[in-house]
């Protein structure tokens, strides 16, 4: 079978544009965070905060289980890719089968095997990488785990200052590493999700990437969730006696860090 034939190019073409959106918006989003703000740098803002307030106590339990319970989320999504890797797999060794119950679904475009088999391949592909990047991630979150436990305590008069600083900007920086590479992983997940309609028309594929594509942009970039952590509105004052209170509460709150807007 000629691949190159003419009646295979809109395989082809919504092939690149697929790899486009994905490899494009990754490049896109990672340079635009540089400059706007978007969840990865606000979150980085909020780990920093984290790690400055754990400093401040000696009592570290709910922070290592915080930490427990990120690593868990991203071994649940490796755990749940072999799965998936699985049956991609055995619908590989069935492809005769699966073309034939796939030509029953209306809007299905007739392929032939080997073109379903290349496109088995790119899903299998796509999930491989997934399972990378979440395994890459369990593993820095063990690293911040490890952070965690070397953390200086507050009564250690031996750690300078500086020292400190430096603490919550490693610890951060760790912590911020393995959530990209978790949201790398998810991107996978959704690029994964908009390969699968490939198998039913090449246009129908084009169009679920670009869809996927700007459904991520504007969660990284425009999410509703992403205003709210850039900025809290203050309470009202109903009373004199709240307008008494506030100035307590104020100094109370001073010392505690800086939002990140």
């Amino acid at each position: 079978m000629d691949l190159i034939d003419l009646k295979y190019w809109p395989h082809w073409l919504a092939a690149g544009w697929y790899l486009a959106c994905w490899l494009g918006y990754t490049r896109y989003a990672t340079a635009k965070a540089k400059t706007t703000p978007c969840l990865a740098s606000v979150l980085h803002l909020y780990r920093e905060d984290w790690m400055r307030r754990m400093l401040m106590r000696d009592n570290r339990i709910a922070d290592t289980s915080v930490v427990g319970n990120l690593e868990r989320n991203a071994s649940f999504f490796a755990s749940s890719t072999l799965i998936i890797l699985a049956g991609v797999f055995t619908v590989f060794g069935a492809s005769e089968k699966a073309l034939v119950a796939l030509s029953s679904l209306p809007l299905v475009e007739q392929a032939d095997r080997s073109v379903s088999e290349i496109k088995l391949l790119g899903l299998a592909m796509v999930f491989v990488y997934a399972f990378f990047t979440f395994s890459w991630c369990m593993r820095q979150y063990n690293f911040a785990a490890i952070l965690l436990g070397s953390a200086p305590m507050v009564a250690e008069r031996n750690v300078t200052e500086q020292e400190r600083k430096l603490f919550v900007q490693r610890s951060a920086r760790v912590i911020s590493s393995a959530a990209n590479q978790f949201n790398l992983g998810l991107r996978a997940y959704y690029f994964g999700l908009a390969m699968m309609v490939w198998f039913i028309n090449p246009w129908l594929f084009i169009a679920a990437s670009t869809v996927v594509m700007f459904v991520l942009y504007h969660r990284e970039f425009h999410s509703s969730v992403l205003e709210v952590m850039m900025a809290s509105q203050a309470p009202q004052l109903d009373s004199k006696t709240d307008a008494v209170n506030a100035p307590l509460a104020s100094e109370d709150t001073s010392g505690s860090g800086s939002t990140p807007t």
